[in-house]
């Protein structure tokens, strides 16, 4: 039979797979690097580690790599593990990819060309182009001059053409290519002799990654997080994978976590989470926030806030109003503010100004709006 669980029980299960309850933690040992760590925005990637006690200001030169990965989305990895993230993150099938790439798909079949060969086609470009740092509207502006019309699109904010954007994201990678982190625009690098692994080790598998820090979860979680057709998801299941029961709901989750799902209490942390952490990444948002209307002001089509974490719960919403070497953060609370919350919340506060090498000049506590 299904092991019943309560949605309490997959909250705390995901802050300490996430490893959102630790105060220290080395690159080597930190798991969200396995599925890779969005760098969208000033609290991207960076604050994300350091969230998980990573001293990110005293690794040595290099060791992360940014690359366009999962949803065209910038990723951070451990550099050393380049070559298997190359390999993990590819489309699973010609559909799969004409998927991910949205809308230049269809230009591309009218044209006879299959999806995974037009990335291919792309890569060669780009890595004939970008064989030192380039931003990337150069880069796209070259590309524009090699490729066939299918490839492109007129761009009318721009008044332009250009490849599309998709392909030329998905591609980047395949062609060996790096973003320079905190550049924008981008700048665009090769790897040196960077060749995608053989196989793909199960650490780094991306379904695998979801179950793991994001589960229990169902295909179509996965295949949304993904951005790849359910059929390819459901085909690539783990065989380990075992069925839970979430307040009703069927779920999965690996084997080897379920003892580490039904076996601990609630999480005791507090945390500004950056917009895009993977906390805030998973396809159940109705899960982690019951409230449609606040779902609404914390994922907003755009300008995301940030999440107030309080012990596998959010509890509010936060944003950082930076004037020079100052700091103030504005919080949302959901609920009462006591003197403890309140308390955590400054103390995470001061810890993102230190984070961002700035002063704490405020924090802001605003009504609860629901």
């Amino acid at each position: 039979m299904p092991v019943p669980v309560t949605r309490a029980q997959v909250l705390a299960f995901r802050v300490r797979a996430q490893q959102l309850d630790r105060d220290t933690g080395t690159l080597d040992d930190t798991t969200v690097l396995d599925l890779g760590v969005q760098d969208t925005g000033p609290d991207g990637a960076p604050w994300a580690l350091a969230l998980r006690g990573v001293a990110v200001g005293d690794l040595p030169p290099g060791s992360l790599a940014t690359v366009w990965t999962l949803r065209g989305a910038p990723h951070v990895y451990r550099r050393t593990d380049l070559p298997a993230v190359a390999a993990a993150v590819q489309p699973f099938s010609d559909e799969d990819a004409g998927k991910r790439i949205f809308d230049a798909s269809k230009p591309l079949r009218a044209a006879g060309i299959r999806n995974l060969d037009a990335l291919d086609a792309v890569a060669a470009a780009m890595r004939s182009v970008v064989t030192t740092p380039m931003v990337k509207g150069e880069v796209s502006g070259r590309l524009a001059t090699m490729m066939d019309e299918p490839y492109l699109r007129y761009c009318r904010p721009c008044a332009a053409t250009h490849l599309y954007e998709m392909p030329f994201r998905l591609a980047a990678l395949r062609a060996g290519l790096e973003l320079q982190p905190g550049t924008s625009p981008p700048v665009l690098q090769p790897v040196p002799e960077l060749v995608p692994a053989a196989d793909v080790p199960a650490r780094l598998d991306v379904i695998r990654g979801y179950l793991r820090l994001l589960g229990p979860a169902t295909p179509h979680h996965v295949a949304g997080y993904v951005d790849a057709p359910l059929r390819d998801v459901r085909a690539r299941w783990p065989a380990d994978a075992v069925e839970v029961v979430v307040d009703g709901e069927r779920r999965w989750l690996l084997a080897d976590d379920v003892d580490r799902l039904t076996g601990t209490g609630r999480a005791r942390t507090t945390r500004l989470l950056g917009p895009f952490d993977l906390s805030l990444q998973g396809r159940d948002r109705g899960l982690l926030v019951a409230d449609p209307v606040r779902a609404k002001t914390l994922w907003p089509p755009l300008g995301r806030p940030g999440a107030v974490l309080v012990d596998g719960e959010v509890a509010g919403t936060w944003r950082p109003r930076a004037a020079g070497s100052r700091l103030r953060v504005q919080v949302e609370p959901w609920g009462a503010v006591t003197a403890r919350l309140r308390r955590d919340i400054e103390e995470q506060a001061a810890r993102l100004a230190s984070h961002r090498g700035v002063r704490l000049s405020a924090v802001d506590f605003t009504e609860d709006a629901g």
